[in-house]
């Protein structure tokens, strides 16, 4: 199916690539002789891909021959005695049963779209894997969501079919009645509802015979809402080649996982890094995704888990690492914890230091948008530079461009942007469905602009400065939030910053920044404490960056991701909440 030794990153040698081979899943001729700095577009693509019939059934004849390590494919915990363990042909012969109900009790066909609002539970990941075996294009959503986010998202993907469980059923329900394309509501529950489905009674007596749909590179997979901090979720469509084929191409070195390693990726089943870390790109290298239910973000369960079972590469946002180190991490002694990523946003380099001191292990940062997948990372084997995300993805060329699409040399503050013309890579998203101008107006010049600001050094490391409407102009001097919410972050006071601009007669704007103390630091003298925190960041980093502004708070609004809402708390500071 592919090479399953480990490889070195582009940069100490350049290994050929092997790729699963159109419809028979054989070894196929090199699709890039080698790696580059510089990636090209991607060629000898196959015409038709299905990543459940070309990827996972492949694995389960591996596993079936006795080639592959006895790891199961997905082993699932729930922290109260209950564990799912599947192997590939178990993967395989359930999510058969499953594409069966899709398609022959649910009337499901191929283009059809159903979404999917569950927690980190089993079903989750055969509904996904059933989806791709049926054409049926995946709707993931959060399971946070409102009645009132449930009924947009139904009404604008037009979904024919919504599955979720007991808490959500209510939400669904309510508003039922206004989606018009609804036709089936699949419940995942050990009990019933009235004009529900339940899936748990009908996949286990379904057959395990399914055809697999006969589906193009180009035909979209899955749906994601973006968790975009202004306007609307757009709908963003990826395709069996930006997610399923993609991988097998371009992003081993993000993850570099081999078919002993067992992955464990924390993000919540709506966003698509769970696509990316516990789906597609862990089970093309045939590795073990580990799920824990997790209700919420629990340092001593998390840890707990490290120490209890045999993970080896860990996927989680800064927030989870930022909590992590408030613990005593003396205490716990992971079992094989050897490799640690992070994504959403920049991790606090103080956070890396104190997490490196303690356990031994560095964060290595990814960075990358819904739309894109992985944009840079910092690989296994790669330098790390402290507050840089690393260098391009392979498939990318990634630059710093100016406002006229031009591209900046090393050092100069501007837009990240990766090339998409002549040649679209493969990786990037189809469209913004529904929205043909948002899709158009996603590039500059021969430029996807990702809306971040960034610079690139002489050696191609990236580094995030901020998005490109969060940056503070002060006096006529431009400030990044980041390196403020870094400094901020250091004292021993502050758990969490987020820095934002408050408008100011004299300087146009000036720092403000919303502060979430530790909780081991008491709340005493806040006025002092205030101006203790303003000499701390005056001497971290360059003096004109500090907050004159200091709110204590006692959270700050994320998205269900857990990217910090900056606009919400600008828009407070100009008054428009």
């Amino acid at each position: 199916l592919l090479k399953l030794q480990p490889v070195k990153p582009p940069w100490v040698r350049k290994p050929p690539v092997r790729t699963v081979c159109r419809q028979g899943g054989l070894l196929a001729s090199d699709v890039y002789s080698q790696y580059e700095p510089v990636r090209r577009g991607a060629r000898d693509v196959p015409q038709y891909f299905n990543f459940a019939a070309d990827v996972l059934d492949k694995w389960a004849e591996i596993e079936k021959a006795g080639k592959r390590p006895p790891n199961p494919a997905l082993w699932w915990v729930n922290g109260d005695g209950e564990e799912v363990k599947w192997t590939f042909e178990e993967l395989g012969l359930q999510s058969r049963k499953v594409a069966n109900v899709l398609t022959g009790v649910c009337g499901l066909r191929k283009g059809d779209r159903a979404m999917v609002i569950l927690p980190r539970v089993p079903e989750w990941w055969l509904l996904s894997v059933a989806c791709m075996r049926a054409g049926v294009v995946l709707v993931p959503g959060v399971s946070q969501l409102s009645a009132r986010d449930v009924l947009y998202r139904l009404q604008v993907s037009r979904a024919a079919c919504v599955v979720t469980d007991d808490t959500l059923a209510p939400a669904v329900d309510s508003v039922a009645s206004e989606c018009r394309f609804l036709k089936s509501k699949l419940l995942v529950s050990k009990g019933s509802r009235e004009g529900w489905l339940n899936l748990n009674d009908l996949y286990k007596s379904q057959s395990a015979d399914h055809s697999c749909a006969k589906t193009s590179i180009r035909d979209p997979v899955v749906i994601f809402f973006t968790s975009g901090t202004t306007g609307a979720p757009k709908m963003t469509e990826h395709s069996q080649g930006s997610l399923g084929f993609r991988p097998l191409l371009s992003e081993r070195y993000w993850l570099d996982l081999t078919p002993s390693d067992v992955v464990w990726s924390t993000a919540d089943t709506g966003w698509i890094l769970a696509a990316l870390g516990s789906v597609f790109d862990p089970w093309v290298f045939g590795a073990c995704t580990f799920v824990h239910k997790l209700q919420q973000i629990d340092s001593a369960a998390i840890l707990n888990t490290l120490c209890r079972f045999p993970i080896d590469a860990l996927v989680g946002a800064p927030t989870l690492f930022r909590m992590l180190v408030q613990e005593d991490l003396a205490s716990y002694k992971f079992m094989s914890l050897k490799h640690c990523l992070s994504g959403g946003e920049p991790v606090n380099p103080e956070v890396m230091e104190h997490w490196k001191k303690k356990t031994g292990l560095d964060i290595c940062e990814i960075y990358g948008q819904t739309e894109t997948g992985i944009i840079c990372s910092v690989f296994k084997g790669m330098k790390i530079k402290p507050g840089s995300m690393g260098r391009a993805a392979p498939l990318y060329d990634v630059q710093i461009i100016d406002r006229d699409a031009n591209v900046l040399p090393p050092g100069q503050v501007g837009e990240i942007a990766v090339r998409s013309k002549p040649t679209r890579p493969l990786g990037f998203f189809s469209e913004y469905v529904g929205n043909p101008e948002k899709t158009a107006g996603s590039e500059r010049g021969d430029f996807y602009v990702t809306g971040d600001r960034g610079t690139v050094d002489e050696d191609g490391y990236f580094r995030f400065v901020g998005r490109a409407d969060d940056i503070i102009i002060s006096s006529g001097y431009r400030i990044g939030p980041f390196e403020v919410e870094s400094a901020l972050i250091e004292h021993p006071a502050v758990a969490e910053a987020a820095v934002v601009s408050s408008p100011d007669p004299l300087r146009g704007e000036v720092v403000k920044a919303f502060v979430v103390l530790s909780p081991a630091f008491p709340s005493g003298d806040l006025e002092s404490l205030a101006r203790e925190l303003q000499e701390h960041v005056k001497k971290t980093t360059a003096p004109y960056k500090y907050p004159r502004k200091v709110e204590f708070v006692q959270e700050l609004p994320k998205t269900v991701t857990g990217k910090i809402k900056r606009n919400e708390l600008r828009d407070k500071e100009r008054g428009q909440l």
